[in-house]
């Protein structure tokens, strides 16, 4: 008669880089920092943008300086 089978082998039997059943292997990092490939930084704003903001802060100046000569003329 045999003995009960054992799915798990005795640890100390194992030779090296052997794994015991069931174990996982360690996770990977995922914060390397070479990962992806290389993209330089940009550097400030676009023109486009700049462009848009400096007439919006134009336009709402020349409004408030008529507004102030309306006031000051009635």
């Amino acid at each position: 008669m045999t003995g009960p089978s054992n799915p798990d082998p005795d640890p100390r039997a194992l030779s090296e880089g052997e794994t015991r059943p069931g174990t996982t292997p360690p996770a990977e990092s995922g914060t390397s920092t070479g990962t992806g490939p290389y993209r330089p930084p940009r550097r400030g704003w676009a023109a486009g943008p700049l462009v848009i903001i400096w007439a919006v802060v134009v336009l709402l100046a020349l409004f408030f300086l008529v507004y102030a000569i309306v006031l000051a003329t009635n």
